[in-house]
């Protein structure tokens, strides 16, 4: 019977490893599921359905290349298709991801402007970025009953497009104000924002978020409007918000940011982003909620629906989870859900010989632009293998922004600590080039390994604490990544990145 039960949870062991995402065991059975559907950072959802298949992207910020689409047959279970954006324009922030005429194109704002990139497939080649010379934030596509196209922005006014979508032909047209929130409700702001249509029956459907995307854990709220058209005027539904969090207490803070759609069946859902109580630091996670129409044509939470309790997953093919953050570097390319911050210089990394080799770059943590990933759960391990080649420093970090990181390094006799950006020898002559180096984080306490014979891992004295490395402290709306560093002169070479999630 021990056998039994060892072998069963190596399997569930193995599975957890394999899959990003629904990962958990549902109390309820297969037919539910627990939010969220991506665990991380995966903020600003925009989500596309395309025949009985479903497409997703993300804001990417300062990492490249950017707007990763994921591709799902379920809604619950994803695996990542190609990067969208290679060329660096800046900070890249909500974006749409939309279908028209048989072409894909993505909207997005980055460096006070916005962009527009299309493909005739999803899977690409992508254009590289078309600036529409357009101020705001948020774009959201919509196309009237005569096929003509426009762009809502977060004030809540509209531009038309060409027929091609790719340029802006008019001026800005103010339309909606918003919903009113009660003084007495604690909010970071009003911050009207992520305006998406929909045309369900007669009705131009229009959802937007409002009350700031972080600050209290109740600022976040779906607020939904409609009109006969898609320029107003519009009318605020009776059932807003029509999601909020309405105390800390709750297990998602700052529920926010939808977009409403049809799946594959006729049902429809709204997909959101949030906060997790108590893991702040992993950004704003994806989830997935049903609504129901009434017979007055709103939409609403069915009665019995809590984001954190379980959910009867929607009707469609059951999809295989492939996906897995540990990676043998095989081939001659990164996988797509690796990201630099703040560049994507190709002449500086490659892959061969299964490690990826980055040039050391700056002089610190903070100034090398690190190679990183998205941790999807509260614990953790993640072991990485390297050789440092020249006067270069290479390390297995936790990385916040320039200015907030930790972790494990090594140079080419020495391993170091990383604490808060103070970086010191933590083991003194210790290697020869070569070195293999762990991070262990158990609900935010991280400790550090290294180990030279790839058996034998020996703990350091130093270990951080990293629950405040967040945006409600250090701004920017990003997330607490994982990913290696390269600094100095000289190269680093990294091999079997290991990521294993402890229950």
């Amino acid at each position: 019977m021990k056998k039994f039960i060892l072998l069963t949870l190596l399997i569930q062991l193995s599975f957890l490893a394999n899959a990003q995402y629904q990962v958990n065991a549902v109390k309820n059975g297969d037919a539910y599921y627990q939010n969220p559907i991506f665990a991380g950072d995966y903020p600003d959802p925009s989500i596309l359905r395309d025949g009985e298949d479903y497409f997703i992207v993300h804001s990417s910020f300062e990492y490249y290349p950017g707007l990763l689409i994921w591709h799902s047959k379920d809604l619950i279970n994803w695996t990542p298709v190609t990067n969208a954006l290679h060329k660096y324009v800046g900070s890249v922030w909500a974006p749409d991801l939309v279908k028209y005429k048989n072409r894909y194109y993505i909207y997005f704002p980055a460096n006070n402007t916005n962009y527009v990139i299309s493909a005739d497939s999803i899977n690409g080649q992508w254009s590289d970025p078309i600036d529409l010379k357009i101020g705001g934030i948020d774009p959201g596509h919509v196309v009237d009953a005569n096929g003509k196209l426009y762009l809502y922005f977060s004030n809540g006014g509209y531009v038309p497009l060409s027929d091609d979508g790719l340029t802006v032909k008019g001026e800005i047209i103010y339309a909606y104000s918003g919903w009113q929130i009660p003084r007495e409700w604690s909010i970071e702001c009003f911050c009207l924002e992520g305006p998406k249509l929909v045309r369900h029956g007669n009705y131009y459907y229009l959802t937007v978020a409002e009350g700031g995307t972080a600050g209290p854990a109740t600022s976040h709220m779906v607020i939904s409007a409609r009109s006969k058209t898609p320029f107003g005027p519009w009318e605020n539904s009776p059932y807003n918000p029509i999601e909020r969090t309405k105390d800390s207490s709750e297990k998602w803070w700052s529920k926010g940011h939808a977009t409403l759609f049809e799946d594959a069946k006729g049902a429809w859902w709204i997909v959101f982003h949030a906060y997790e109580n108590g893991h702040y630091n992993m950004g704003r996670q994806t989830l997935l909620q049903p609504v129901e129409w009434t017979s007055e044509g709103w939409f609403r939470t069915p009665a019995g629906i809590k984001t954190q309790e379980p959910i009867k997953k929607p009707a469609g093919i059951t999809s295989t989870p492939a996906f897995s953050l540990s990676d043998n570097f095989d081939g001659t390319t990164l996988k797509p859900h690796w990201k630099f911050f703040g560049e994507y210089d190709t002449a500086r990394f490659h892959v061969a010989d299964n490690s990826v080799i980055i040039k050391g770059k700056g002089q610190s943590v903070g100034d090398c632009s690190p190679l990183l990933c998205i941790p999807s759960d509260h614990s953790y391990t993640a072991e990485v293998e390297l050789t440092v080649e020249g006067n270069a420093i290479g390390g297995l970090v936790l990385f916040y922004n320039n200015s907030a990181y930790s972790g494990i390094l090594a140079d080419k006799e020495n391993v170091l600590a990383n604490l808060r950006g103070w970086q010191f020898p933590t083991e003194k002559k210790v290697i020869q080039n070569h070195v293999y180096l762990r991070l262990k984080n158990i609900n935010n306490t991280v400790d550090m390994y290294y180990n030279t014979d790839g058996k034998t891992w020996r703990k350091i004295e130093n270990s951080i604490e990293v629950s405040a490395m967040h945006h409600n402290v250090l701004g920017g709306f990003l997330s607490l990544r994982l990913g290696f560093c390269s600094i100095g002169n000289g190269r680093v070479s990294f091999k079997n990145f290991v990521y294993k999630p402890l229950l």
